[in-house]
């Protein structure tokens, strides 16, 4: 590994402090973004800021990037139109990135979602792979 690749990667450690970004395509999350709003007083001129955290929940196109320039798109249906954004993985933004959903897909990139709607539109969930073993039969 080289010098950039070594001061990145303790870069990525710093800046995660625990939180695991554990999700990948078909993924339904929940991103927790931190909104900042400014607004000037006109009586003193002073200007005010307030942070709030907004969700965006939708489905995980994708993944591009690697490291800290490392990036995820989430669609999701507003009115029935639909809205996409694309969300930095390591950003100081982005509060929290919840799972709500594991899809089971076929590809790294789902960019076919766009043109469909309703049931075309579902992701399968994904199941657990533990196998569960049934109790022993008494006689």
């Amino acid at each position: 590994m080289n010098l950039l690749q070594t001061l990145e990667a303790e870069q990525v450690t710093a800046l995660t402090r625990g939180k695991k970004r554990d999700f990948s395509p078909g993924d339904t999350v929940k991103v927790n973004v931190k909104v900042v709003e400014e607004t000037k007083d006109e009586k003193t001129g002073q200007i005010k800021r307030r942070e709030r955290i907004q969700a965006f929940e939708g489905v995980v196109l994708g993944r591009q990037g690697q490291g800290l320039n490392e990036n995820f798109t989430v669609r999701k249906m507003s009115y029935g139109e639909g809205v996409e954004r694309i969300f930095p993985v390591y950003s100081p933004l982005v509060d929290s990135v919840e799972v709500l959903r594991r899809g089971r897909v076929r590809r790294a990139k789902l960019y076919y979602l766009k043109g469909l709607t309703g049931k075309k539109a579902r992701i399968v969930e994904l199941q657990d792979r533990r196998t569960v073993e049934a109790p022993a039969e008494s006689k």
